[in-house]
């Protein structure tokens, strides 16, 4: 079963990225992208290994969205964007290994388990 939060619009985006206070992984694709179809069962996996350690997992069209494509000046797809408390902290174009996106989101969870010690 797929955690992944589908964004349909702009509010949503705001609501469910911009306003978390934790780690967001941002994706995106489009129906017509090869590669973005690769990524889609890497973030379904990411998506139910992290169901409890409050990261979050979203896929954006930029067809249906191009105005937060735009505001993120994505280029190429696809194009992961890691967030943390809303602010983005690293952008991956294109399909990497899941551990690669496991290593940024763990770096992050790490850091917040330092700093509530």
């Amino acid at each position: 079963m797929s955690n992944v939060i589908y964004i349909n619009w702009v509010d949503q985006f705001k609501k469910e990225v911009m306003e978390y206070n934790w780690v967001v992984l941002a994706d995106f694709w489009a129906e017509w992208c090869g590669p973005c179809r690769m990524l889609w069962p890497l973030i379904d996996e990411m998506s139910e290994e992290y169901v409890w350690k409050n990261v979050k997992f979203v896929k954006i069209n930029v067809d249906e969205n191009p105005d937060l494509a735009w505001s993120f000046q994505v280029a190429s797809i696809p194009s992961v964007f890691v967030l943390n408390n809303g602010q983005p902290v690293d952008a991956i174009v294109w399909v990497r290994p899941k551990d690669f996106y496991k290593e940024k989101i763990d770096a992050l969870l790490n850091n917040e388990t330092k700093a509530a010690a």
